[in-house]
């Protein structure tokens, strides 16, 4: 009778283990580099040096103090009588991009220098844990969460919406609406707010 049993490999010899770092004791990960730590420590929060919270942090709470509810009646409303020119930002909370691409429209509206709507939809917590997560969009005039069954009012935005954040739909002083996955290029969001 043969067997396929093959026994356990001996453990490397200490001459075969990686190198230490030269910033401290720990292994050097394959691919590890300064720059990379450099970098992982220059993204570290400046705030624990002091006992005060970071600017934009303090600002941004302050700005949003309350969250409306977003439900399945919330969209049609906002499209008829809602605020023109707007933008719509449907995020999550575990979405890494969505911040950015927030900043990236709100930047965009700053340097227009028109009075716009810049809305952000947080669709994964309700109510009040939604201002938990309001520092990430730190110029919105207005912080809805999702208030109900999340597919269903996904639906009611937007059938063909594949469900894929961030989500941007900009509403146009002449009625226009312009969806996108992710930031639109600079060409759509001047039409947005010319039209």
């Amino acid at each position: 009778m043969h067997s396929s049993f093959k026994p356990l490999a001996a453990p490397a010899p200490l001459t075969q283990l990686p190198p230490l770092s030269r910033f401290g004791n720990a292994p050097t990960a394959p691919g590890l580099t300064r720059r990379t730590l450099l970098l992982a420590a220059s993204l570290a929060p400046v705030s624990s040096w002091s006992n005060q919270p970071p600017a934009h942090v303090h600002s941004a709470q302050a700005a949003i103090k309350s969250v409306a509810d977003f439900d399945l009646t919330t969209w049609a409303n906002l499209l008829q009588s809602g605020p023109r020119p707007a933008a719509y930002v449907f995020t999550t909370t575990y979405c890494p991009t969505c911040p950015e691409a927030f900043d990236q429209l709100q930047a965009f509206i700053a340097a227009s220098r028109k009075k716009v709507a810049l809305v952000a939809v947080v669709m994964d917590v309700q109510g009040d844990r939604a201002l938990a997560h309001a520092h990430h969009y730190k110029g919105a005039t207005q912080l809805y969460a999702f208030d109900g069954f999340e597919p269903a009012i996904r639906q009611s935005v937007d059938p063909k919406w594949p469900n894929v954040t961030p989500y941007i739909v900009l509403l146009g002083r002449n009625g226009s609406v312009q969806r996108s996955i992710g930031v639109p290029d600079a060409a759509v969001l001047k039409r947005w707010l010319v039209g």
